[in-house]
């Protein structure tokens, strides 16, 4: 079934905050922040090991890089891109339109939360090529792993920030289902060279989200997703 896969994912991650809200009570402040900055180094990291992963080869028997030209110039064109339309600040007023609908008004950090939330489970190299997978294939065993990582981070985010961790289900289950139906359409594009500029863009951005729970407000992510479609365009041509 074409779109199983983001079912799945989006069943874990509404686990996990529903998880995440039953035990959240037990974490004091100190260990609330410890954990914080813990799940910033792991995403970090592995934001990190994505993008070396596609950007270091092995030919006869050396280690080079390849793809600096198009990570730069997907990252400045598409920050451009993304401060000209101004996406953090959709996502922000977004966020606020559930915070009032959902009857949260009150939750002075919902917002922040949806937004980081949001931002930590629905960029990365397992959503793009899982969805595509889906889409091409039927495959939805990548993006059933993510559900379970997701599950635990989702978990561990509601629990030191609160239910607006929950809501980062809906980009989530819009930017996986429109990529699975997108993947569909154009799937003469995406060879080897697009999917693999693909997650090189998307786990620099993994990477940034990690810094940002490290150092909040380090750097607006949001307004770089421009990256990740340009990535794909410009990869037929720089990889």
């Amino acid at each position: 079934m074409i779109g199983l896969g983001t079912i799945i994912n989006i069943g874990g991650i509404l686990l996990g905050g529903m998880l995440g809200l039953l035990f959240g009570g037990f974490l004091n402040e100190r260990m609330q922040m410890t954990l914080m900055k813990t799940m910033g180094v792991c995403t970090a990291v592995l934001g990190l090991a994505g993008t070396m992963e596609k950007m270091l080869v092995v030919e006869n028997g050396q280690i080079t890089s390849r793809g600096s030209l198009l990570l730069i110039l997907s990252l400045v064109l598409g920050a451009i891109i993304g401060e000209l339309l101004d996406i953090e600040k959709r996502f922000t007023d977004f966020g606020e339109w559930l915070k009032q609908k959902s009857g949260n008004g009150g939750d002075a950090g919902f917002t922040d939360a949806f937004v980081t939330a949001s931002l930590t489970v629905a960029i990365g190299a397992m959503a793009v090529i899982g969805s595509i997978n889906d889409g091409l294939f039927g495959d939805y065993s990548v993006l059933t792993v993510k559900a379970l990582l997701d599950l635990v981070i989702i978990m561990i985010m509601t629990s030191i920030m609160g239910r607006g961790c929950i809501f980062s289900a809906i980009p989530v289950g819009i930017l996986e289902g429109g990529m699975t139906l997108l993947a569909r359409l154009i799937s003469p594009l995406l060879n080897e060279q697009a999917l693999a500029g693909l997650s090189m863009v998307g786990s620099v951005l993994i990477l940034l989200i990690g810094m940002n729970l490290i150092w909040p407000k380090l750097i607006r992510v949001s307004n770089l997703l421009p990256a990740i479609i340009l990535s794909l365009i410009l990869a037929q041509f720089l990889l």
